[in-house]
């Protein structure tokens, strides 16, 4: 299973970070520094595999992780996992990246930060794989974008909000009401 998914550049910025395991947020820090010393440190003709920090579960616990310009892409797998079957996963959801943002760079994941969980959502969920086929993630991602352009993104809104309001059929408010001997005059409430 997938305890972490940790993306940080080679300054050690997290760019995206994802945990299925849950772990307070000053521990969750000290992973990703950790994890970074770790992976940082390695040489770039070494394997892209190790065992998990101390904090991270030691040796029960592998990182896996490839290097791409400048990011770190790392996965904290239990051993359950194939070291191999997660590098191509790294690549897959590498590759779907670059497909959806054309030449995916940090600064995709700096200012298109839910389109990337949204992708992330697609192949990974709840610390297990949902899909490894790239081009159906692809899909998935384009009628997102074509949903979200359909209704005018968050941008439209209010305007959309305002416009069902006008739209609801509500029944005549009264103007008066008689209770007994109290008549009560209702004002008009009606900004349209």
């Amino acid at each position: 299973m997938i305890k972490a998914i940790l993306i940080f550049n080679n300054h050690g910025k997290p760019r995206l970070i994802r945990f299925y395991q849950y772990f307070a947020e000053d521990m969750q820090q000290q992973i990703i520094r950790e994890t970074f010393h770790l992976v940082s440190k390695r040489d770039d003709n070494v394997c892209n595999f190790l065992e998990g920090g101390s904090l991270i579960g030691g040796s029960d616990y592998k990182l896996i992780y490839r290097h791409y310009a400048t990011l770190y892409f790392v996965f904290c797998v239990d051993s359950s996992e194939s070291e191999l079957g997660i590098l191509d996963l790294i690549q897959v959801f590498v590759e779907t990246l670059d497909k959806c943002f054309e030449n995916v760079c940090e600064l995709d994941l700096i200012f298109h930060v839910d389109k990337v969980h949204y992708i992330l959502q697609e192949v990974v969920m709840g610390g297990m794989v949902l899909e490894t086929n790239m081009n159906e993630i692809v899909a998935q991602v384009e009628l997102q974008n074509r949903m979200e352009k359909s209704e005018g993104g968050l941008s439209a809104a209010p305007a959309r909000a305002v416009s069902a309001v006008k739209n609801m059929n509500l029944p005549e408010i009264p103007r008066n009401i008689n209770i007994g001997d109290i008549n009560i005059k209702v004002p008009s409430l009606s900004p349209f």
